[in-house]
């Protein structure tokens, strides 16, 4: 599957440690391969983020993306990055 990056996902990505950002380095290239490997933990989101799917990081970190159809190729266009609970903490 190709992966694409929304300018809001990179300028994130940008800032965080170095672990984090070789973390995500390690996992796209699992996901590119194989969406479903069970180490991603990819998984349909549900309430706020229905529509999107979410992928294991870290323990702690995940990355969401929605699967966009671009011609005859689907695409996984990520548009969130961030902490468990930066990304679903309750209002």
């Amino acid at each position: 599957m190709n992966v694409s990056l929304s300018p809001d996902f990179l300028k994130k990505l940008k800032k965080l440690d170095v672990r984090i950002r070789n973390s995500f380095k390690e996992r796209i290239l699992v996901f590119s391969k194989n969406p479903e490997e069970p180490i991603l933990d990819n998984h349909p989101l549900k309430r706020e983020w229905k529509g999107y799917r979410s992928i294991d990081i870290t323990a702690d970190w995940r990355a969401i993306y929605k699967e966009t159809q671009i011609g005859d190729e689907i695409v996984a266009y990520f548009v969130a990055l961030g902490t468990h609970d930066e990304l679903y903490k309750k209002s």
